[in-house]
C-alpha cells in the first residue's frame, strides 16, 4: 500500500493576502488558484519551492466557527514544520522580510530550529535536520 497527505488546509482571512505572503515573503510555488462556481470558493493551493510532500490549501474562513481559529489552529501549539536545506540562508532572509521569530535559533539533537509566525500568528518551526535523523531520510 502506497498512501500520502496531499494537501493540509490552513483556514485564512483572506485568499489574495495569504497568497502575498506565502508566495512573496516565504517564497512558495502557487501551485493551482482556481475559481469553484458550485462553491462560491477558490481552490489556493501553495507549496515550498522545490518539494514533493504535502501542500497547503488556502481554505478562506466562511463560517464564524471557521473565522475564529484563524491564526490558532493549534491553540497556540506550533502548527507546521518547514524544513530547510540550508537553515541560515532562510532564516536570514525571513527576517529581512520581517517575518517574526517568537523562539530565536537553538541547536537541539535532532538539528536545528526556530519558531516563527505567519501572517495570523500560526506558529511554525523552520529547522534543518541534522543527516542521521530519521525523517531526514523521508525529506
Amino acid at each position: 500500500m502506497k498512501q500520502n497527505i496531499v494537501h493540509i488546509a490552513l483556514v485564512v482571512k483572506d485568499y489574495d493576502e495569504a497568497i502575498d505572503f506565502y508566495v512573496n515573503k516565504l517564497k512558495f510555488e502557487l501551485i493551482e488558484d482556481s475559481y469553484q462556481p458550485e462553491e462560491d470558493k477558490r481552490w489556493v493551493v501553495v507549496a515550498p519551492p522545490n518539494s514533493h510532500g504535502a501542500t497547503l490549501l488556502l481554505a478562506k474562513a466562511s463560517k464564524p466557527q471557521q473565522r475564529d481559529v484563524v491564526g490558532n489552529q493549534t491553540g497556540g501549539r506550533v502548527f507546521l514544520f518547514l524544513s530547510t536545506d540550508d537553515f541560515w540562508r532562510d532564516y536570514e532572509y525571513m527576517k529581512s522580510v520581517d517575518i517574526k521569530f517568537i523562539r530565536e535559533p537553538k541547536s537541539m539533537e535532532y538539528g536545528t530550529v526556530a519558531v516563527f509566525e505567519d501572517l495570523y500568528g500560526n506558529r511554525w518551526d523552520l529547522l534543518q535536520l541534522n543527516p542521521d535523523h530519521p525523517m531526514a531520510k523521508r525529506i
